[in-house]
């Protein structure tokens, strides 16, 4: 039977965010979806149901922002290098139809013609700041001119005759005629950047707003300064990030870095609600966008808000994820959730089916999470901050329980009421909470893992061999070492006991449990450092992943190859793999996103 895995689904990680800087969400016009980058994706979602994700991970460099074309068929994509992709909507694939380097520098924001067949572009560059040109050749139909700084966002007018509009560093905002489009008119109303600027659907306004907190309101045929909008002194107490319209063009959302969004009438140019998004810095919002009844903003925390005009202290809905590289994950198979860490210092529950996500409550980690294990309904996590802490997967809240480590956790692993835990130069043993024994060692205790029946533990280490130790009731005694030609970076026994399986440089390598016989020199596939591994619970396949991006599924039937998902999470180190069940394999890795596989 040949080899066919399907993504079975996708954990997405959060909007890429930066302190006092804009973020563009962009819309499907038929209002069902909404997109965001981070990293080298683009992330298409379910507005209605944001578990539904679909992902584009083709660009070279870190992308920046994402827009559909008005006709729904493509999708204009920007990255960090300058380039623009344009791809195809319709199919899984999304075959690339052009690519295009219109600026030197960062793209910051994107903005198609009406009819599909233009495209307006800025960002960073060296003198030349924006752009506009035809989709499908690229050729020039008109010049972004008159900044002397970056421009942090541009539109282009929804309906006839056209315009465009942008917003810069320079303090400016500028007008401009065409097609081909040429400057017409500059405005200096803000006093520091404006961020955002943005054309009513009717093409009969258009608003800007700025570092300033200030909120300005245009005609959109002839460019005229019309008001300022204003809630007292300005708009917001804090910089203005992100503007959008309704669809019939009757209100403006805001978006500032005073935690706050604010929705105002476009007649009477006067507050209608206020909504407050928390007190903490990463509750200033960086940007908004309106797709038929939903109003999202987006926090710097990168959790997306579902705006509710009846409730405004309180979302409707608010989408978790990781906004920083995961580095650890363990997952419940009865209950199908699954427990992401990372750099953030978050601890996520994952619902697999739903998609839906909550984060874990109370005293968490104050440093990055590097190891985690389930053991029943408690999740052990050990971090940079020298802890150990304990979760209650039921309730999804971290006990008061923590222990305090005199050297920093590098592995850990759960069995019973045992737990052991390594560090550079030393193994400690557990019984409950209460240390029974601990011992230094030479070497770099890069992971570990009892046998099934707690009797054993095998240890991964920096000397480039498995030390194999009988667990004692309040020992460790070692009685054999197995030589790997690398550091070993994974350890796992077989679910039935029966086999013990490591990664050590880009191999894996097998042995028979009973007198640690090899089952084969190794098996070899990756063309990076493996550093995860795992099997599935029959015990029949072990799934290996690392730095190579790549998902590899080895059978013990067949142990002269193994099977691969090239670039399952591309161009990103994967750092934890684990099995839901014999046909089911979850991923997690540096890109944010943990994937669920059926193989």
């Amino acid at each position: 039977m040949p080899f066919s895995p399907e993504k079975k689904a996708i954990l997405p990680s959060l909007p890429k965010t930066e302190r006092a800087t804009s973020l563009v969400l962009g819309g499907d016009p038929k209002g069902k979806n909404f997109l965001y980058a981070h990293d080298n994706n683009i992330f298409i979602r379910d507005i209605e149901n944001p578990g539904i994700c679909d992902v584009y991970s083709e660009h070279s460099a870190q992308t920046s922002v994402a827009k559909y074309a008005p006709s729904g068929f493509y999708i204009a994509s920007g990255d960090v290098s300058g380039k623009i992709r344009i791809w195809d909507t319709t199919q899984k694939e999304h075959i690339l139809k052009y690519e295009y380097q219109p600026l030197a520098g960062k793209i910051n924001d994107i903005a198609w013609s009406p009819d599909s067949k233009r495209i307006a572009v800025c960002g960073k560059g060296r003198e030349n700041f924006g752009a506009v040109f035809l989709w499908d050749s690229g050729s020039s139909v008109g010049q972004i001119d008159g900044h002397g700084k970056d421009i942090n966002s541009i539109d282009y007018k929804p309906t006839r005759p056209y315009r465009i509009v942008t917003g810069a560093e320079d303090m400016y905002a500028t007008f401009y005629e065409g097609p081909p489009f040429k400057y017409k008119y500059q405005y200096r109303e803000h006093s520091n950047f404006v961020n955002t600027v943005r054309f009513s659907p009717d093409g009969n306004f258009f608003v800007t707003g700025g570092s300033d907190g200030k909120l300005f309101l245009y005609s959109g045929k002839e460019g005229e300064l019309v008001c300022e909008i204003v809630d007292g002194a300005k708009a917001h107490s804090g910089g203005i990030y992100g503007v959008c319209w309704s669809p019939d063009s009757t209100r403006i959302l805001s978006a500032s870095a005073d935690k706050s969004a604010k929705l105002w009438d476009a007649d009477t140019k006067q507050l209608v609600t206020k909504f407050e998004l928390g007190s903490s810095i990463e509750d200033q919002q960086l940007s908004c966008l309106w797709q038929g009844d939903y109003m999202l903003t987006v926090s710097l925390s990168g959790y997306i808000n579902y705006l509710d005009k009846n409730n405004p202290s309180t979302p409707a809905r608010v989408i978790k994820g990781h906004n920083k590289n995961i580095t650890a994950m363990t997952l419940s198979q009865s209950s199908k959730t699954v427990y992401s860490a990372g750099l953030d210092n978050k601890l996520l529950n994952w619902d697999i089916e739903t998609g839906d996500c909550v984060e874990t409550k109370g005293k968490g980690h104050t440093n990055m999470v590097n190891g985690m294990s389930m053991t029943g309904s408690t999740i052990t996590s050990i971090g940079v901050d020298d802890q150990i802490r304990f979760q209650d997967a039921e309730k999804k809240e971290f006990m008061a329980e923590t222990i305090g480590l005199d050297a920093q956790p590098l592995s850990v692993d759960t069995v019973g009421d045992k737990m052991a835990i390594g560090t550079d130069g030393e193994v400690s043993l557990y019984s409950g909470n209460t240390k029974v024994f601990s011992e230094k060692v030479g070497y770099r205790v890069n992971s570990l893992c009892f046998n099934p029946s707690g009797s054993q533990l095998a240890i991964g280490g920096g000397d480039c061999k498995v030390h194999i130790f009988d667990v004692l009731a309040s020992d460790l005694k070692e009685v054999t070492q197995l030589t790997n030609n690398d550091p070993v970076d994974a350890v796992k026994f077989s679910p039935d006991g029966e086999h013990l399986a490591c990664s050590s440089g880009k191999k894996a390598f097998l042995w028979k449990v009973d007198g640690y016989m090899p089952v084969s020199t190794y098996w070899s596939g990756h063309v990076g450092r493996v550093i995860t591994l795992s099997w599935s619970p029959d015990s029949k396949r072990f799934a290996t992943g690392g730095v190579d991006s790549s998902l590899r599924i080895w059978a013990l039937a067949n142990i002269n190859s193994g099977e691969c998902i090239k670039g399952a999470h591309p161009k990103a180190t994967i750092v934890s793999i684990s099995w839901l069940d014999d046909n089911t394999v979850v991923s997690a890795a540096h890109d944010k996103c943990v994937k669920v596989w059926t193989v």
